[in-house]
């Protein structure tokens, strides 16, 4: 009997009201899963919809311009695109939180570190007041963060970008979610930091059992935390498989060209100028029609640019979104 995924998205579509008439797409026909245990990662540039899928998934989308339009986002089987928002406030923070991009516009400036941790043990958990305290100390050492007893009457600002990043994902653990969202967890860090705090989510995940969606635009974390990879390209899933079978074999030219854009280590005759993908991701309310990957790509054809891929199996788990790539080009 296959597992139950602890999370499925079916056909999510997710739209942003404009006043002039359509709402805008930002997310159309996503659908994933995500098992127990197991780390997804989400790549693309910039305004591909990545991080918007996270925000629909816990319903912290802008009001009221932004809305799910269509889909379902399951969580263990119930429909959280249904959910109230009552029951929303119970669900994030206890059984799917999300580590933020940028740490200081998510923290309280002016509340300490441990109230920020403990207030949301209690929300949460009903425990008291000096429990509350307690956990978030706990907390704080399991993230391995230096002197807990003293940091945790600190604030915000008294603290590192590292630190102020660990911060986030104690608190994000606090109540021990079953899906943790990770959104550019090592944005702004050096390298030392990002390695870090990529090998601290790693560790966490392996002692709570959590499964993780990691949001990223940088390959090289995406080789070292996947088990599975999901590419996305302007609001669309153009590409899906295995971490090996992504990495091995690109399907996709979208993909190609990220990976082609990676830096390799090298000197002399063996180092080349990086590639680039030319052209940018197109704005949500001028998307070209067919294949919205179409004025970027060096393949493209008429087909391209009039009739949009399907998603076609290429073997194992992988899939793609594209008229070469299924073999099927005009």
């Amino acid at each position: 009997m296959t597992e139950q995924p602890i999370l499925a998205l079916e056909g999510l579509r997710t739209e942003f009201a404009t006043g002039q008439g359509a709402p805008v797409v930002a997310v159309n026909d996503l659908s994933l899963t995500l098992k127990r245990g197991e780390t997804l990662c989400i790549v693309g540039e910039s305004g591909c919809g990545k991080s918007l899928t996270a925000l629909s998934i816990l319903r912290l989308l802008p009001r009221p311009y932004g809305r799910i339009g269509g889909g379902r986002v399951l969580l263990e089987g119930r429909d959280l695109a249904q959910a109230t928002d009552a029951e929303m406030r119970q669900i994030r923070g206890r059984a799917i939180s999300m580590i933020f991009q940028e740490p200081m516009t998510s923290l309280n400036p002016v509340l300490t570190i441990g109230r920020q941790i403990a207030e949301t043990v209690m929300v949460h958990e009903g425990l008291d007041w000096t429990a509350c305290m307690g956990r978030a100390l706990e907390m704080l050492r399991q993230v391995r963060i230096p002197e807990p007893e003293r940091r945790l009457h600190e604030y915000p600002h008294q603290l590192s970008g590292g630190m102020r990043q660990r911060v986030m994902i104690a608190m994000a653990l606090a109540c021990r979610p079953r899906v943790l969202l990770a959104d550019e967890p090592t944005t702004a860090l050096d390298v030392t930091i990002q390695a870090q705090i990529l090998d601290l989510v790693r560790d966490l995940q392996a002692e709570t059992g959590a499964a993780v969606i990691l949001i990223t635009h940088d390959l090289g974390v995406v080789a070292e935390m996947a088990d599975r990879v999901l590419v996305m390209y302007a609001g669309h899933k153009v590409e899906e498989g295995s971490v090996e079978e992504i990495f091995d074999a690109p399907a996709h030219p979208y993909t190609q060209g990220l990976m082609q854009a990676m830096p390799h280590l090298g000197s002399g005759e063996h180092r080349s100028r990086l590639n680039e993908i030319a052209g940018v991701v197109p704005a949500l309310n001028a998307r070209p029609p067919g294949c919205s990957f179409a004025p970027r790509c060096g393949l493209a054809t008429d087909r391209c640019r009039q009739e949009m891929p399907p998603l076609t199996g290429l073997g194992g788990t992988h899939m793609a979104a594209c008229w070469a790539a299924g073999g099927s080009q005009a």
